[in-house]
């Protein structure tokens, strides 16, 4: 078996081994980061009507990046821009669902900017 598709069996097992646990509805929707070589994204989700409320990502219209130096900033960022439309939909708090990925660099600062902007979790 390839190292690739061992990587990938195993970033599987851990989002099954997350999605077990965290579960958002219309009270308290799921926070999903997926995280890319160059991007980043976030969608909050309401598990029981199956439907994305919000989403940002550092592809988007809104977003800018020329005075930002580097993917941390970058990931914080969109943090803050996703908890600034959350709180527009209504949303203030979430349950945060890593993706498979470590809570660390580029996650964890999306969730701090996340954090500053308002949203609970």
């Amino acid at each position: 078996m390839a190292k690739t598709s061992q990587k990938l069996t195993a970033r599987k097992k851990r989002i099954r081994r997350i999605r077990k646990r965290v579960f958002g509805t219309a009270e308290k929707p799921r926070m999903r980061v997926y995280r890319s070589n160059k991007h980043i994204y976030v969608q909050i989700i309401d598990d029981t009507r199956h439907a994305t409320i919000v989403a940002m990502s550092t592809k988007d219209k809104e977003f800018n990046a020329e005075d930002l130096k580097g993917k941390c900033a970058q990931a914080k960022r969109v943090g803050e821009l996703v908890a600034e439309r959350a709180r527009n939909a209504g949303i203030t708090k979430v349950v945060f669902d890593r993706g498979g990925n470590l809570y660390h660099g580029r996650v964890k600062a999306l969730s701090e900017g996340a954090r500053e902007g308002g949203l609970e979790f």
